[in-house]
C-alpha cells in the first residue's frame, strides 16, 4: 500500500514539473482554448502527452480526467460522510457483521466480506462496460447521457454549457488532489479532517 502511494506520490510530483519551452505548433494551439484550459496556468502539458496535436489522442484523455474526477468527487464526499459517523442500516452480511462495524478508509478493505468485495468489483465493472461509456457520439468527451436523460442540459445556450463543464472539471481535479491527500494522510496516521469532539465550539 506504501509502495501505491509513494508512487502516486511522484507522479503528481511529476506533474508539477516545470515544463519545457518549446515553440507550439497551430494544432496544439487549438487545445488552448478548450475547455479546462483555465488561469493561471492555461492549457498546461508538462509531459507533452499532446504535443502532436493528436484530437483523438486528446478527447481519449479529456475523457480519463472527467470520469476519474467525477470518482473522486464522489470519493471524497463519501469519505467524509463516513467519517462524521454515517453508515447504512442493518447488516453487510448473513452472519450479522453491520454496516456501522466496518471502518472508513483503507481499514475497510479489510472488514468487508470477500463476497461483498466481489460485488463490489462486479458492480463497478458493469458500470464501467454497460453505464459509463458513450455509446451514441455525446456532444464532448465525458457525455455519457446516451440520449437516455437530459436533465434539461439541452437547454442551456453554449456560454452556460461551457462554465458548467469548466466547473465540473475543475472540481474534479481538485477532487482527485483531495482524495489522494485523505489516503496519503491515512497513512502517515495524521486526519486532515477536522474532529468535531474536539472543537473549541463544542457545548
Amino acid at each position: 500500500m506504501k509502495t501505491i502511494i509513494a508512487a502516486s506520490l511522484v507522479a503528481s510530483a511529476a506533474a508539477f514539473a516545470p515544463a519545457q519551452q518549446a515553440s507550439k505548433s497551430s494544432s496544439v494551439a487549438a487545445f488552448e482554448g478548450d475547455i479546462g484550459a483555465t488561469l493561471p496556468l492555461g492549457f498546461w502539458d508538462p509531459l507533452g502527452l499532446v504535443a502532436d496535436g493528436d484530437q483523438a489522442k486528446f478527447d481519449r484523455l479529456r475523457l480519463t480526467e472527467v470520469k476519474h474526477g467525477r470518482i473522486a468527487m464522489l470519493a471524497v464526499v463519501g469519505n467524509l460522510i463516513q467519517e462524521a459517523g454515517v453508515r447504512l442500516p442493518g447488516s453487510i452480511d448473513l452472519s450479522g457483521t453491520k454496516f456501522a462495524d466496518i471502518p472508513n478508509g483503507y481499514a475497510a478493505l479489510e472488514a468487508i466480506p470477500y463476497a461483498g468485495k466481489l460485488q463490489l468489483f462486479a458492480f463497478i465493472g458493469f458500470l464501467e462496460v454497460f453505464v459509463m461509456r458513450d455509446f451514441v457520439g455525446g456532444e464532448f468527451p465525458g457525455d455519457l447521457r446516451n440520449n437516455y436523460f437530459d436533465l434539461g442540459w439541452d437547454s442551456f445556450d453554449d456560454a452556460t454549457k461551457a462554465r458548467k463543464r469548466s466547473i465540473e472539471l475543475n472540481q474534479g481535479r481538485a477532487a482527485m488532489m483531495g482524495i489522494l491527500g485523505l489516503m496519503v494522510h491515512e497513512q502517515l496516521g495524521v486526519s486532515i479532517i477536522p474532529s468535531i469532539a474536539d472543537s473549541e465550539y463544542l457545548l
